[in-house]
């Protein structure tokens, strides 16, 4: 049995079944996107910008739909033309006009990598060499990729039409700013004045890629009727239904999404970038059409988190009080507006209780492809000026890390200083636990090597979900949902849907369905699933249990009320020795009204925040500037954890995209905008042979907003590794770093010997 912590005994959670889809992947039954096969299948391929910042004068598309086997052409002006439309695309909003330039360049490429034309054709190494034909004119213009140069007065435009709004109010003059807001906590300017020790430090991190496995895929098959049936890995499949329904013009009930495996996608999977293109294909030539990115493409045009330059300042009292903070962030947008800077905003500050706090957050244009999500987005980025510069406080107070953040840190009833109310949360535990850890009660010994901590916090999302639960003839159920899975949320919904059955998770097959099948779902993101999800889960077992219990009462000719459900047994009240097993019920339900089916619909508003704490010792090699990372423990509250393994394994995987973060993975451009990593040969990213086991350590405040205190999981672990490393190399080295990545190289110059 399994406990969460708020005397509820468990049967199924925290239990660590085998995931229901666990051979079919191991053994490569699984169908994942680029493993479509359709007869008459067309495949189609994208010419792509040279310049980072261009008008274009021309396209002529002629040499390459005479070249043999080219089937079709396409170009910005095979989309219609749109009006502003705001769309929530999943963990980020969209101005669907903009996603539609960005599927083809409409007169001018704003990025190195920008989509102008496109070619379809009976091979896929036909359209490789067919899109070399298509003959594009130029008229070549600066490119700005800096986002600090971007908000200069005098920068290149990208937009003509581009007036910052700012605080309710909109520019006169065009610019590269799309938003300027403001968070206002408290008198900043009187907290400042009450603080005895005020540190203030500028930083920057670089534009870095999310590093899926899996590129971007679609096959598209429109059909005679109308309709359109897409084929894609993605982490929304109705929000990819919407933005095609928009972009393409067409009834949103003509469009059916089957989602695929996804082989990752950490939030860069849900905006659209080929499935416009391999729609408009197959619409010229009347067959199916597949469409895959290579690796270079992903990079050079795929959405990455942002880069961004940031300041911070914070003031404490000498007894250790934070009193004041000021955050001013600017978020690269890329190409188009729409950064993560608003949720960096609410998370910078969050893990401590401010009395007085001031944050800044700047949306800017940069010639880059559009950011888009990344895990926890844009907190990771503010999580590292603050947290960075927490430890610089903690230094100078010569106060414990761990002490100050428990003296500090938020619990039930405190105010964001974005203004919300915390609920009940886990900080202090979190903060508790990692002091209490055997990692940070060992020494640490040997030459330049050093310990960090830093903390984090994400919202977490709720949203809505649907769920429908077949009852099967030998007591089987057949749990269909619509959210993509990526981290095991098939098991963790299927699990959560058995604990209320009484049933096991074996007995459950979970389902992902397409968009024509189940109701509306809002994708996998945003730490939701696992929650929403599965509470809509939980509710069509409720429904299940209800409908079941009349059908046992018909045969126990009693009233439904005499009859009670515990542990997949019925009894008969009345008569305690009668009693069904819920399978034997479910062999008879054809003789007691026929098929059994639950279903729910859920919008819940109980979201948990989730809070973590993070500690990692380093050994820097002061020769080559090679940061080594010797162990590192990541304590988080997670509510309750359904499946512990998938739990832990969340955590595991975001702490290794945040060391990524922190030590090696940025887009590296040249002085004409040009990105010149497009592989992962150049593009590091940390693999198993660079790091320890990661440990991570599971704290369970149970959440009051859902029946089983679930919390979402996924986002924070990504947020304290940047900093935590960077603390850690200072301890190691005496270097405050407040670039990332804190590469070797970066870590030579910090030291004076590059």
């Amino acid at each position: 049995m399994s406990n969460n912590g708020n005397g509820k005994d468990y049967k199924v959670i925290g239990t660590r079944p085998i995931r229901h889809d666990a051979l079919d992947k191991v053994t490569g039954r699984a169908n994942y996107g680029a493993d479509i096969q359709l007869p008459g299948m067309l495949y189609g391929k994208v010419l792509r910008s040279p310049h980072a910042h261009a008008n274009i004068k021309s396209i002529d598309t002629s040499k390459a739909e005479a070249y043999p086997g080219v089937m079709a052409t396409a170009t910005a002006r095979d989309l219609p033309v749109l009006a502003d439309k705001m769309e929530d695309i999943g963990e980020s909003i969209v101005n669907l006009r903009d996603a539609s330039a960005n599927v083809l360049a409409a007169g001018k490429v704003l990025y190195h990598g920008h989509a102008v034309a496109a070619v379809c054709a009976t091979t896929p190494h036909i359209a490789e060499e067919a899109i070399k034909l298509i003959e594009v004119e130029y008229e070549v213009l600066p490119a700005v990729t800096d986002v600090r140069e971007a908000m200069k007065e005098d920068a290149p435009l990208l937009h003509e039409d581009l007036l910052t709004q700012s605080m309710g109010e909109t520019a006169e003059k065009p610019s590269n700013v799309a938003t300027h807001f403001q968070h206002k906590k408290g008198d900043i300017d009187k907290g400042f004045e009450e603080a005895d020790i005020i540190v203030e430090r500028e930083f920057n991190t670089a534009t870095v890629h999310q590093g899926y496995i899996e590129p971007h895929n679609a096959t598209a098959l429109w059909n005679a009727d109308g309709s359109l049936t897409l084929w894609t890995s993605t982490q929304g499949p109705f929000q990819v239904r919407n933005q095609m329904a928009t972009v393409l013009m067409v009834p949103v009930s003509k469009v059916k999404v089957i989602p695929m495996e996804i082989g990752g996608g950490f939030g860069g999977k849900f905006p659209m970038y080929i499935q416009p293109i391999a729609a408009i294909f197959s619409k010229k030539t009347g067959r199916p059409v597949k469409m895959t990115l290579n690796r270079t493409e992903e990079f050079l045009a795929t959405g990455p988190a942002p880069g961004s330059y940031m300041k911070c300042k914070m003031g404490a009292t000498k007894d250790g009080r934070l009193v004041a903070a000021y955050s001013m962030l600017a978020y690269e947008a890329g190409a188009y507006p729409g950064s993560a800077v608003g949720a960096g905003a609410f998370c910078v500050f969050a893990p401590y209780n401010i009395p007085n706090a001031l944050i800044d957050g700047y949306d800017v244009v940069v010639n880059k492809p559009h950011s888009s999500a990344y895990r926890a987005p844009g907190a990771t980025n503010a999580g590292f000026s603050a947290e960075t510069v927490i430890d610089e406080i903690c230094e100078k107070l010569e106060m414990d890390p761990l002490e100050f953040r428990l003296k500090n840190g938020p619990k039930e009833g405190d105010i964001r200083a974005d203004g919300p109310v915390f609920g009940n949360i886990g900080s202090l535990e979190t903060t508790e636990a990692a002091m209490n850890h055997e990692h940070y009660k060992t020494p640490l010994e040997g030459k330049c090597r050093g310990r960090g901590v830093a903390s984090g916090f994400w919202c977490n999302g709720g949203g809505q979900s649907s769920a429908v639960v077949n009852v099967v003839d030998d007591g089987t159920l057949h749990l269909i949902e619509g959210s993509a899975d990526i981290g095991g949320t098939r098991t963790a919904c299927a699990m959560q849907l058995a604990e209320v059955l009484g049933l096991s998770a074996e007995d459950v097959n979970p389902i992902v369905a397409d968009t024509d099948t189940i109701g509306y779902t809002d994708g996998t993101g945003g730490s939701r699933t696992c929650f929403a999800t599965g509470w809509a889960a939980i509710e069509a077992g409720e429904d299940v249990k209800r409908q079941m219990t009349e059908r046992a009462a018909k045969l126990f000719e009693v009233e439904p009320k005499d009859v009670e459900y515990e542990d997949a047994v019925f009894t008969n009240m009345k008569d305690p020795d009668k009693t069904l097993p819920f399978k034997e019920v479910a062999e008879k339900t054809g003789q007691t009204g026929g098929p059994v089916v639950g279903r729910a619909t859920v919008s819940p508003t109980g979201v948990g925040n989730a809070f973590a704490t993070h500690i990692v010792d380093v050994e820097v090699d002061i020769d080559t500037g090679k940061v080594e990372i010797l162990r590192y423990t990541a304590v988080q509250d997670v509510g309750k954890a359904i499946h512990p393994s998938y739990v832990e394994g969340q955590i595991q995987g975001g702490v290794v995209q945040g060391i990524g973060w922190a030590l090696n993975e940025e887009f590296i451009y040249d002085d004409e905008g040009h990105l010149t990593n497009t592989s992962f040969l150049d593009y590091r990213m940390p693999t198993s042979l660079d790091l320890p086991m990661i440990e991570a350590v599971l704290v369970e405040v149970a959440n009051p907003g859902h029946p089983y205190g679930v919390r979402g999981v996924g986002e924070v672990p990504i947020i304290p590794p940047p900093a935590a490393v960077a603390n850690a190399i200072y301890s190691a080295t005496g270097l405050r770093m407040t670039d990332l990545p804190m590469s070797p190289r970066k870590i030579l110059e910090a030291s004076g010997k590059a």
